[in-house]
């Protein structure tokens, strides 16, 4: 039975400590639009998306209004595009359009965001997912809420270094397509390895083909519930640490759970899965980088920052799974820079570097994460930084992703603002040696030991 402290607790969570649905996201399967006519093409997607999320944003509306929880986004993630546009893409071109579609479908219903326009290429290419990465500059230029992610690897599979070849410099070209904008086009372009079907989270989110129909995936956040928590057991030993974070993210993730299942009655549409990341935002009381210094670093990238934030996720985990039956996703911590005000601070002060963030990619829910380099930077430097991480994805078998922003024009020490969730960042220093001769052999990496199971 819910008692009246209970209820003030999460009174206190949501009003005080900011925690929030971060998202509620509609999964849309699309491989039924499929058509060889790109007219009929571009009207089955877009007639499909309208008519399964007509109600999505009322909904969410209503539920945050009913109960008092705020939900910060409603979004849409569809079928990965180059599975249903091969018939009748035969150009870059071609895949524009159809991203300019999901734009006009997104923009109609009022989401934030569309995810899902998206090849998946661990292992080889068609000549339908090359001409979508090859329009992702273009369509990510063209287009306000659509968002870009490509799969270059897995446990399984390996890496495919001619995918991590290509998208160093479609990472650039974005860049410069959106250069008026700061760049701001490759905040919405994700290169993964050992992607999840069932991510609510943008800019990676895309409906996996293990997926039914339709699907209502939530994802929940509350850095500053775990950080007040914490803030009442200073001094005590790490057995009661790590009771106070799996207890709390409990409490927090049936707050999702509850708003998950409510969505999925309404709309009547299946409930996913919960997914418990802590996604910070740059407002002051809302960071990851401030619950790692809560357990007593001096400053994020200090000595002890890999195994805090290793202790931090796995505990996250933990609590989430008791909560709930169905926890999916990401679920853990995301370290994204310009989006947690802790992170941008411990840059500036020198703290935090490019490669310690890679350390910590070791041990947190994704990889390196919107992280703003010079724009001058090579796209083989570029395409280094992706298979660094997806081998930690690769051999750990793990998610790992890079959202990296070259901001053209700027360079080391700029501060370069994006706006919103998405905040601002320092422009960090890159190793400034090459590794073109490396990138440029072509072929793929082979999968490890560790993934032949059979």
């Amino acid at each position: 039975m819910v008692n009246i402290f209970e209820v003030h607790e999460t009174n206190m969570m949501i009003e005080q400590e900011k925690l929030d649905v971060r998202t509620i996201t509609l999964g849309i399967s699309l491989l039924d639009c499929c058509d060889s006519n790109l007219d009929a093409l571009n009207q089955n997607i877009y007639n499909k998306i309208t008519r399964v999320a007509k109600d999505l944003v009322s909904t969410g509306r209503e539920i945050e209004h009913e109960y008092g929880i705020p939900i910060v986004n409603t979004r849409i993630s569809v079928t990965p595009v180059a599975l249903v546009t091969g018939q009748a893409c035969r150009s870059s071109e071609d895949f524009v359009s159809v991203a300019k579609t999901l734009d006009k479908a997104a923009c109609d219903i009022g989401v934030n965001f569309l995810g899902g326009y998206s090849a998946i290429v661990s292992k080889g290419m068609t000549p339908a997912d090359e001409n979508l990465i090859r329009s992702i500059p273009m369509a990510l230029s063209s287009t306000e809420r659509v968002c870009s992610s490509v799969n270059i690897g897995s446990t399984k599979t390996g890496i495919n270094m001619d995918a991590v070849q290509l998208m160093g410099t479609i990472v650039k070209e974005t860049a410069e397509a959106t250069k008026d904008n700061n760049s701001l086009g490759c905040a919405k372009l994700v290169v993964f390895c050992n992607a999840p079907d069932d991510n609510p989270f943008m800019a990676g989110a895309f409906h996996g083909v293990s997926e039914g129909d339709a699907v209502i995936n939530v994802g929940v956040s509350g850095p500053g519930v775990i950080k007040h928590a914490l803030e009442g057991v200073r001094g005590e030993d790490f057995e009661v640490l790590c009771e106070t974070i799996k207890k709390t993210a409990f409490k927090v993730t049936r707050a999702g759970q509850l708003v998950a299942q409510v969505a999925s009655e309404r709309l009547g549409i299946p409930f996913g899965i919960v997914d418990l990341s802590l996604a910070p935002t740059p407002f002051v009381g809302d960071s990851v980088a401030e619950i790692l210094e809560e357990m007593g670093l001096e400053s994020v990238g200090a000595p002890g920052t890999t195994a805090a934030l290793a202790l931090l996720n796995d505990q996250i985990k933990k609590g989430g799974v008791m909560a709930s039956s169905f926890v999916g996703g990401l679920s853990g911590a995301f370290i994204p820079v310009s989006e947690d005000q802790g992170m941008i601070d411990a840059v500036v002060r020198g703290a935090l570097t490019l490669e310690k963030l890679e350390a910590m990619t070791c041990v947190c829910s994704v990889g390196l994460d919107m992280i703003a380099i010079p724009g001058s930077t090579p796209a083989s430097t570029i395409s280094g930084i992706i298979a660094d991480e997806a081998a930690i994805g690769m051999i750990n078998q793990k998610t790992t992703a890079v959202r990296l922003i070259p901001v053209i024009g700027k360079d080391v020490g700029d501060m370069v603002e994006f706006g919103g969730l998405l905040g601002h960042a320092p422009v960090q220093q890159i190793n400034k040696f090459g590794c073109s001769d490396f990138i440029n052999r072509g072929g793929r990496i082979p999968a490890p030991i560790n993934s032949f199971r059979n």
